[in-house]
């Protein structure tokens, strides 16, 4: 039996670069490097907010650790086992344990197979029904944890809203028992209503499942990551800058780019709202297929020093379960 504070997962120096080719003969002529060293633990039972911009490779993180990505380079430990090498055909029994809800409800579901067949093809795919009745009770219990009525079994996704559809999606990614569930955005194509109500599913099956879950949940909406996450991880072109949990980060966020990032999000109160202080980082980001030299915010940053364009600073520990990637702070 696992203990409850182990890792489920260790990540070290994962990298993924895609390479930009040029031509008839596919000429490799750059590469963009979308995940750029990053390291970060799981523990068992344990929920990481991955954060930031679009474009910062957060998605990019979760496809490598879901092995919907080949890794260019790093380890991704899972339950003691590093599968960033393993190949294609060794990736069922991973596949099995680490499943996926995708961004978008009305893309991720194959509209000419009916809702039912859709949350029970992992059942056949990894040979977990025993017989067709087997299987039928599996697909009802899936329906039923997720707030479907079993009735619904027979209907195409364009006969679902938004928010079944991605109801849906979380019903097949618990089919075969993952012990991880990467959370790709899987509320922001929903209205602000149905958010909420699949946030406290996802939180739901956490506390009452039979399983320890684990998740990982990737958004750029900071309220919604500090709604549900033990420690949220802020992302930077292909790097985590920060990583603590939500309460030290929203009231002692150390990396200029966190702060930039906090002062954006509204305050309810307007008195609050009128007296609070914007950071607004001049420039744009910078391109992935042409990172800068050192800290990766320098050139925008408004407390760099000219060492930062020469060092790459590595996430260390200031205390206090708060790791941060700044040689300023």
């Amino acid at each position: 039996m696992s203990q409850p504070n182990e890792n489920i997962l260790k990540v070290n120096d994962l990298k993924m670069y895609f390479p930009v080719t040029r031509g008839l003969l596919k000429k490799k002529v750059a590469e963009i490097k979308a995940v750029d060293g990053v390291s970060f633990e799981l523990k068992r039972g344990e929920t990481l907010g991955l954060v930031g911009e679009s474009g910062c490779g957060k998605t990019t993180v979760g496809r490598c650790i879901s092995r919907l990505y080949q890794p260019t380079g790093g380890e991704i430990i899972f339950e003691g086992e590093d599968i960033a090498t393993l190949p294609e055909k060794n990736l069922k029994r991973v596949r099995r344990n680490v499943s996926m809800i995708f961004q978008d409800p009305y893309s991720s579901l194959d509209p000419r197979q009916s809702a039912g067949s859709i949350v029970g093809e992992p059942l056949i795919v990894h040979k977990i029904a025993k017989d067709r009745e087997d299987y039928h009770r599996r697909v009802e219990k899936l329906f039923q944890i997720v707030g479907l009525d079993p009735a619904l079994m027979n209907r195409y996704p364009h006969e679902f809203s938004g928010g079944q559809r991605q109801r849906i999606g979380i019903a097949r990614s618990l089919a075969c028992n993952p012990s991880l569930i990467i959370c790709d955005e899987p509320v922001s194509a929903l209205d602000v209503s149905i958010q909420a109500q699949i946030i406290n599913l996802l939180m739901d099956l956490k506390e009452e499942g039979d399983t320890q879950l684990t998740y990982i949940f990737i958004a750029h909406d900071l309220s919604v990551v500090k709604h549900i996450s033990d420690r949220i991880a802020v992302m930077y072109l292909g790097r985590i800058v920060e990583l603590t949990t939500p309460k030290e980060l929203y009231e002692n966020p150390l990396h200029p780019y966190t702060q930039a990032l906090l002062s954006a999000v509204p305050v309810p109160d307007p008195e609050i709202e009128e007296k609070r202080e914007r950071i607004i980082l001049e420039g744009e980001v910078p391109s992935p297929m042409n990172p800068p030299s050192g800290c990766a915010l320098h050139q925008r940053c408004p407390i760099a020093i000219p060492e930062c364009s020469k060092v790459v600073p590595p996430l260390r520990d200031c205390g206090g379960d708060h790791q941060v990637a700044c040689i300023r702070v």
